[in-house]
């Protein structure tokens, strides 16, 4: 009986051994970030050119705050991500000189609501190419692929006429990047800088994250970073340069 126990330890070991052997993480991170919002929206409509309209001074559009969830995975050097982020603008203002918008003439003295609201999901897969984790200052550099999925949608809307118009929008983005880790001191305190981007016939469009991470506590991580998002692209008869950079505080809750 010993002797089937010592077997069925000594199977078990050997085939744990190569799972043992790689590094495997899961988790979770809560995200808050305070952007600036910059940007600027032409829509044309059947051959009707549309004005270049501007989120603040034209539209009284006022920058936001958005958490986001993150659920992520790692297996060795493979390392997968899911995040999620709503957001939601609107604003409020006078016209001070017309605009054109989907074809449709808003006049100057109209009243205008406004809101840009869209879904955001993004999928980051990451393969390690250099890991030097198991000295003290660690350091790692992966090759990153994104999809970053944009579904929503732009109105604006008059109080003093019965003008309602919405341009609705969806993008699936596939961005190439890096992502490059520092364990400051040893797994205490860590930074990383993660950046992906695409650009294509004129279009250019990118993600740029950096942040620094304590560990007061096993499992635990507390971040503070800066995060941009930047699209500029003129696709069919929709112009769209879109910018939202500010810092961010994080928790993550790994295992």
């Amino acid at each position: 009986m010993k002797k089937i126990y010592l077997a069925l330890s000594l199977l078990l070991a050997v085939l744990l051994l190569p799972v043992s052997s790689l590094a495997f993480e899961i988790g979770a991170r809560g995200y808050y970030w305070f952007p600036s919002l910059d940007g600027n929206l032409k829509v044309d409509e059947a051959g009707i050119e549309g004005t270049t309209i501007d989120f603040d001074k034209d539209l009284g559009i006022d920058d936001e705050n958005y958490p986001s969830v993150e659920a992520f995975v790692g297996f060795g050097d493979h390392h997968l991500s899911l995040t999620y982020t709503e957001i939601d603008y609107s604003g409020r203002k006078e016209l001070s000189e017309k605009i054109v918008f989907k074809g449709k003439e808003y006049k100057a003295g109209y009243i205008v609501d406004s809101s840009i609201e869209y879904t955001m999901i993004d999928f980051h897969y990451q393969y390690d190419v250099l890991d030097l984790e198991n000295i003290l200052a660690g350091f790692s550099l992966g090759a990153v692929f994104q999809v970053k999925y944009l579904e929503g949608d732009v109105s604006l809307k008059t109080t003093n006429t019965n003008i309602d118009e919405k341009e609705d929008f969806t993008l699936p983005i596939p961005m190439l990047g890096l992502n490059l880790h520092v364990g400051i001191l040893a797994d205490i305190l860590e930074a990383r800088i993660r950046g992906a981007a695409i650009g294509y016939s004129g279009n250019t469009i990118y993600e740029v994250m950096g942040d620094i991470s304590w560990t007061p506590f096993p499992f635990i991580d507390i971040h503070g970073g800066y995060k941009t998002f930047v699209i500029d692209i003129d696709e069919d008869d929709v112009v769209f340069d879109y910018d939202m950079s500010g810092p961010y505080v994080a928790l993550t809750v790994s295992f």
